[in-house]
C-alpha cells in the first residue's frame, strides 16, 4: 500500500503524520514476497530527509525488507548463478539505502544486507561504507565508483561486477568470489583478499597498497602493474 503525497491530501485522516505513514509502510514492508508499490519507497526517502529521527528506523526497515524477500541461494547455487536481474521494489529499496544521508546514521551501526541474492543490482556511486554483504550474491551488479570503504564483502559473490573506480579501502574481501570482475581503478588499499578468488579479473590501475593477498587466486587476470603487497 503506497501513501504517496497525493494521497495523503486526499485522506480521510486529517494531517496524518509521518510518523503514522512510517509505521504503516514498514507493516506493509514486513510482509515477505509481496511486491510493494514504488511509490512506497518515495515516501520513506522523502520522510528520511525530513525526518532524521525516523533516518535509521526507516534504513533498518528497508534492510529488512530486501533481505526478507530478496532470499538468500545455497552456496553452491550462488557460485554458479546467473541471476543478473533484481525485482522493481527491491532494486527501489536498494537506491534509497545507497543514497541516503549517512551522517545521520546511528553510530556504532552498520546496514545489514548479508546472506541476500541482489545479482545485478544497479548500485553506480552507492554509499555503502561499512555495510555487512557476507554471503551476499552480487554477481553482475554495477558497483561503478560505490563507496565501499570498510565494508563487509567475506565469502560474497562479486563475479562479473563492475567494481571501477570503487572505493574498497579496508574492506574484508576474504573468500570472496571475484572471478571477471573489473575492478579497474578501485581502491584496494589495506583491502583483506584472503583467499579470494580474481581469476580473469581486471585489476588495470587498481591501487592496491598494503592489501592482503595471501592465498589469493590470480589466473589469467589483466593487470597494467605489479600488485603491491
Amino acid at each position: 500500500m503506497a501513501i504517496s503525497n497525493s494521497q495523503q491530501k486526499n485522506s480521510t485522516i486529517p494531517d496524518i503524520s509521518n510518523k503514522k505513514v512510517l509505521r504503516i509502510v514498514i507493516e506493509n514492508l514486513k510482509q515477505e514476497n509481496l511486491e510493494i508499490s514504488l511509490a512506497v519507497f518515495d515516501d520513506l526517502a522523502k520522510i528520511a530527509q525530513t525526518e532524521p529521527k525516523l533516518h535509521w528506523q526507516i534504513m533498518k526497515a528497508l534492510t529488512n525488507f530486501v533481505r526478507n524477500n530478496a532470499s538468500a541461494l545455497p552456496q553452491a547455487e550462488i557460485k554458479g548463478s546467473n541471476l543478473l536481474t533484481v525485482r522493481a521494489d527491491i532494486q527501489a529499496a536498494l537506491t534509497v539505502i545507497a543514497s541516503r544521508n549517512s551522517k545521520q546514521d546511528l553510530e556504532n551501526e552498520q546496514l545489514d544486507l548479508s546472506h541476500t541474492n541482489i545479482s545485478g543490482a544497479k548500485l553506480a556511486e552507492a554509499n555503502l561504507a561499512q555495510t555487512n554483504f557476507y554471503q551476499t550474491n552480487l554477481s553482475g551488479a554495477d558497483l561503478c565508483r560505490a563507496n565501499l570503504q570498510g565494508a563487509i564483502l567475506s565469502a560474497a559473490n562479486l563475479s562479473g561486477a563492475n567494481l571501477s573506480g570503487a572505493n574498497l579501502k579496508e574492506a574484508i574481501l576474504s573468500a570472496a568470489t571475484l572471478s571477471g570482475a573489473n575492478l579497474s581503478g578501485a581502491n584496494l588499499q589495506r583491502a583483506n583478499l584472503y583467499l579470494a578468488k580474481l581469476d580473469g579479473a581486471i585489476l588495470n590501475d587498481a591501487i592496491t597498497t598494503g592489501a592482503n593477498f595471501r592465498d589469493t587466486k590470480f589466473s589469467q587476470i589483466i593487470n597494467n602493474q605489479n600488485i603491491s603487497n
